[in-house]
């Protein structure tokens, strides 16, 4: 029996150690292949018209983004002050810029945590703006694994937990920049 248990606990050790490498590596594969473009569709509703859309956002991004102002003022933009701009042409650029970051795998960590917040404040807005039901909403702890926020949400933040934690790993820019600094 100590054979066995030194037999699992030397190839999980192996494991544990090699765990640096790949978790970073396919955390950032997987939000690649699952939020990125998610992400980046969301950003493209937001964008108004034009060439200078990303500064002029779209009446669609006001009420997605701060929905009980638009609300309060019957839905005409002209009635907001430059701190509604700047929230909601921040929010937008945050849906381009955090994503690309974490797949390139640059300012990793920052970016990543970044998005948390931003996976935070996305939810707050679904459930207090929008007035998300109970099913969007969802529990955990019960039978049903779907809720839009409760659960799915809580898996893209430990997903980007990962990051925080590990960082890019070593197939990244962050990586890159490192190995020049230490080597100049």
């Amino acid at each position: 029996m100590h054979r066995l248990i030194s037999l699992h606990d030397s190839a999980f050790c192996r494991l544990d150690r090699a765990s640096g490498i790949i978790l970073p590596g396919l955390a950032r594969l997987v939000f690649a292949g699952v939020l990125l473009i998610y992400f980046w569709n969301s950003a493209l509703t937001k964008v108004g018209d034009g060439i200078l859309g990303i500064v002029k956002p779209s009446l669609g991004a006001y009420a997605q983004i701060i929905p009980r102002q638009m609300e309060a003022v019957g839905y005409d933009v002209s009635q907001l002050n430059s701190f509604h701009w700047l929230v909601v042409t921040a929010g937008t650029l945050a849906e381009f810029i955090l994503p690309l970051l974490i797949v390139i795998g640059l300012l990793t960590r920052l970016s990543a945590l970044g998005m948390i917040g931003f996976i935070i404040v996305q939810s707050l807005t679904d459930i207090v703006g929008h007035h998300a039901d109970a099913a969007t909403i969802g529990s955990w702890f019960d039978r049903a694994s779907d809720a839009l926020i409760a659960d799915q949400r809580a898996l893209w933040i430990v997903l980007l937990l990962i990051l925080v934690i590990k960082g890019a790993g070593f197939l990244s820019v962050d990586r890159i920049l490192k190995d020049q600094a230490s080597s100049g």
